[in-house]
Formats: structure tokens, sequence, C-alpha cells
């Protein structure tokens, strides 16, 4: 292999990596936009399927009055043959073959408009059911590859160290660790003003109980003071 084989090798290689990663990063666009382009084909196809109902609906209605009118023709030949006009009923009786020629060429194409209807209504309910298991795929995939960016986002923030989840992590428990400093100072207070109301409740229970003297000392003294200047 030449050098400038090896180098249209190298750049047709190329141009396939770089398609394919265009049509990987844009795949969701791309199916979503080929399930819309289904829908127009389908939506295209049951026009075309009308028109194919008119005719067949056309040709039958023909095929209807056709027989109407050899119905009717019949009934001028016997009229004919009643007045012994032979010649007149042979010439009705050929145009009834004509009716009848005519009858038979509409009734096959009723027969194969019908038939194409029918095959047409079956490829339509087929494809409109498949393009429906589609939708609900393509559902499936867009959520999916939302929630995965979601996740790589969440991922890559925590692994940079820099993310705004994670500042906002460090908020959080700083928050936390001042609320908590504080519950503990509150804490700390009340523990604190039990004690000294347990104390002076323990004075006034040891005075009452006469283990400690109370200000009822001071009352004695006096007491004392004047039985000794009387």
């Amino acid at each position: 292999m030449s050098l400038i084989t090896k180098i249209l090798t190298a750049l047709r290689g190329g141009a396939r990596e770089v398609g394919e990663s265009i049509v990987d990063k844009n795949s969701i666009r791309i199916f979503e936009q080929e399930i819309k382009d289904a829908q127009g084909q389908i939506d295209k196809a049951k026009r075309d399927l009308t028109e194919v109902m008119a005719k067949e609906m056309q040709a039958a209605r023909k095929v209807e009055n056709i027989q109407a009118d050899i119905i009717k023709h019949e009934d001028y030949v016997g009229k004919a043959l009643a007045d012994n006009n032979e010649t007149l009923a042979l010439e009705i009786a050929e145009k009834i073959g004509v009716l009848q020629a005519e009858a038979d060429i509409q009734q096959k194409a009723q027969a194969s408009f019908e038939n194409h209807t029918n095959r047409l209504k079956g490829m339509i309910k087929k494809t409109t059911k498949a393009l429906a298991d589609m939708e609900r795929q393509f559902i499936m995939v867009k959520t999916t590859d939302s929630v995965q960016k979601a996740t790589a986002a969440i991922t890559d923030n925590y692994a940079s160290g820099s993310s705004k989840l994670l500042t906002a992590k460090e908020s959080l428990d700083r928050i936390k660790e001042k609320q908590a400093d504080l519950e503990d100072r509150l804490s700390a207070g009340e523990i604190l003003q039990d004690e000294f109301d347990g104390t002076d409740d323990l004075d006034e229970k040891m005075k009452a109980a006469g283990i400690i003297e109370g200000d009822s000392k001071a009352q004695d003294i006096l007491a004392k003071l004047k039985a000794k200047q009387g």
C-alpha cells in the first residue's frame, strides 16, 4: 500500500470516526426525529388509504348502478319480445352484454381496491403499534439520559472538590456546627442554673432541719441582751 493510499485511508477513517462521534452525541435527537418522520409517513399512508377506499366505494357504486341498468334492460327485452320485435330485443340484449362486461370490470376493480385497502390497513396498524412502542422507548431513553447526565454532573462535582453541591454541604456542616455549639452552651447554662438552684434549696432544707443556723441566731442574741439589761 502506497503512502498516499494510507493517508487517504486514514482520512476516511478519521471522517468516519467524526461522523460516528456526531451521531453518538446527537443520538437521542436523531432518534426523536426518526420517530417524527415515521409518524409523518404513517399520516401520509392514512391519507393515501382514504383515496384507495374512496375508489373502492366508487367502483362498488358503479357496479350497483350497472346491475340496476341491466335489470332495467332485461325488462325492456321482455317488452320487445312481447311485441314480437325480436330485432329490438336482440339490440337490447347486446346492450345488456356491454353492461355486464362493464360490471365485471368494475367488480374486479372493486375487489382489487378492497384487497389493497385491507392490506394497507394491516400495514398501518402494524406500523402504528411499532411506532407507539418506539415512542415509549424514547421516553425511557430520554429520561435515562437525563438521570445519567445529572449523576455524572454530581460525580464530577464531587471529584473536582469545587462543585456547588460540595460547597453547599460545607455550608450546611458549618451551620450545624454553630447550632450544636449554641445548644451546648444553652444546655451548660441550664445545668449551671439547676446547680445554683439546687444549693439554695439544700441550705433551706438544712436550716429547717436545724443542721445549720439560719437567721434565727440573731434573734436569739438579741433576746439574751435584752434579758441582761432587764
